[in-house]
């Protein structure tokens, strides 16, 4: 059979019209070590901190520590596949997570890929986990009140829109139950809210998800849980990827509220990478950079300017402590870049305070700056108050004999107390705590008994919402108090058909 020159020709064209000169260089190296959520690899001489680094398996890892001989890798998955001898590649990327509206109802892990069984995210934006925080002239002050919707907070400690505020506290004290009726208050606050579980028991983390979806929250809600175990570098990486969710939200003129919950179990999984990585322990085998690690993250958190877009992302960090032990290395840290920190007491939790806030040793450096007219009259004279009484508690144990001024202060103190309770996941609307702040400032409460006190709360409430809504409604729209001629009017009224609990019945429920 013989093959005719045109054929051979044309078949030589074809193929150079398909031919691309195209070089495809990668840059590998081979993994020398592998442990504990870290790898080592020779021969990437030129990779970059915070690049992506690719697996034979396909397991992704992020380059954390640069040197002479070697790199040292955070591998962000299962490293159980990854074998000594085995090749890694650059990838040229920087570590990125997806981000968007796509995001919101869903529980996603530090990767951002979802984990609630509802299926892929349709998402096509990402952003690096790691941003530099905006400048000072990118901010500005914050100025703007986010309601928690718990009255300790919001009158005593209050937040602004863009503030850092620390919640610390040890553990079984209510921190989580604080953050979550803090989301639940944003409904129709129009804010998106990121919870992020670090080191949370996956049960629990179920529970707070529950939670929300039972209230609704969940329709501006994205929950990051990177579990107990996980590799370290998930829960390290962990409010950084929230961070980055956050931003995008921020940066097109939102407002976020973060809730990093808690600071402590990422410190410990940062402490554990960097002790594997042979880097110098410091104070308590932290590593020299924790204080950075920290800073770096809160920083993110900011009241943009107008010409930014005027967004905001207000942080909630939680730091647990150890028998009350605030100056310890990480609660001193991160005290120290907060605006300010909210401190739950153990033995005020236990004895039935709830939220069990220490007003004495929580404070907010924006202060009044975060709240609405009506609430800085109301709640203006509410910390003395409390500290007063708590210091003629004490003496009060001790001495009989009490003066009438004395009394007087001790039955207010106790009334402040029991008005600043809360039950779980009653959030209460602005208005509605200044009503009843005005009613306990203004003497109102004063004879009522204390056992009527939450009682006297909730009817008030429910009574002024259906006769005298036109209040609330000042209070809503001009932030200021109303009449206060009308607004004693309108408590007296009440407090005139209140029917206190018959002390029949109260020795008999007993």
């Amino acid at each position: 059979m013989s093959i005719k020159s045109e054929e051979i020709s044309a078949l030589i064209k074809q193929q150079l019209e398909g031919y691309q000169d195209e070089l495809n260089v990668e840059e590998t190296g081979t993994v020398t070590y592998v442990g504990d959520g870290i790898a080592r690899a020779h021969g990437l001489d030129n990779a970059l901190a915070g690049e992506l680094l690719e697996f034979s398996n396909g397991v992704y890892g992020m380059v954390q520590n640069l040197e002479s001989n070697d790199v040292g890798i955070v591998i962000l998955g299962n490293y159980d596949d990854i074998r000594e001898g085995d090749t890694v590649k650059r990838t040229g990327r920087i570590m990125e997570v997806p981000v968007g509206e796509a995001l919101i109802g869903r529980v996603v892990n530090t990767l951002g890929q979802p984990i609630d069984g509802k299926g892929e995210i349709k998402t096509d934006h990402t952003r690096p986990v790691e941003r530099k925080a905006p400048g000072v002239m990118e901010r500005q002050s914050v100025s703007e009140p986010l309601q928690t919707g718990i009255k300790a907070i919001d009158s005593l400690v209050p937040i602004g829109r863009g503030q850092r505020e620390l919640i610390i506290g040890d553990r079984k004290t209510g921190k989580t139950s604080l953050a979550i009726d803090t989301i639940l208050n944003q409904k129709n606050q129009n804010i998106i809210c990121i919870y992020v579980a670090i080191g949370q028991k996956e049960s629990t983390v179920r529970t707070q998800v529950d939670t929300l979806e039972k209230f609704g929250a969940m329709d501006y809600t994205i929950v990051l849980s990177a579990g107990p175990s996980e590799p370290a570098p998930m829960l390290y990486l962990a409010p950084y990827a929230g961070a980055a969710m956050g931003e995008e939200f921020m940066f097109n003129g939102k407002h976020v509220l973060i809730v990093y919950d808690d600071l402590s179990k990422q410190a410990d999984a940062y402490r554990e990478l960097s002790l594997i990585l042979r880097r110098p322990p410091g104070r308590e085998a932290y590593p020299g950079d924790i204080f950075y690690t920290h800073s770096r993250l809160l920083e993110r958190a900011a009241k943009l300017n107008d010409k930014l877009g005027a967004g905001s992302m207000t942080a909630l960090p939680f730091v647990e402590t150890k028998a009350g032990d605030i100056a310890a290395y990480i609660p001193t840290n991160v005290i120290s870049i907060t605006d300010g920190q909210i401190f739950l007491d153990s033995d005020l939790f236990y004895s039935g305070t709830r939220p069990a806030i220490d007003a004495g040793s929580s404070v907010s450096r924006v202060g009044g700056d975060a709240q609405i007219k009506a609430m800085k009259r109301v709640a203006g004279t509410l910390r003395l108050d409390l500290a007063s009484y708590r210091e003629l508690e004490s003496f009060a144990q001790f001495g009989s004999d009490l003066d009438d001024a004395t009394k007087a202060k001790l039955a207010r103190g106790s009334r402040t107390v029991e008005v600043l309770k809360q039950p779980l996941h009653k959030p209460l609307a602005v208005e509605h705590q200044v009503l009843i702040l005005y009613a306990l400032t203004h003497g109102f409460l004063d004879k009522i008994a204390i056992d009527d006190i939450l009682r006297f709360q909730d009817e008030l409430i429910e009574y002024i919402d259906g006769s005298h809504d036109d209040l609330l409604d000042v209070i809503r729209k001009t932030g200021d108090l109303p009449d206060t001629d009308k607004m004693d009017a309108a408590i007296q009224e009440f407090a005139d058909q209140f029917q206190p609990t018959k002390v029949e019945d109260a020795s008999a429920s007993k």
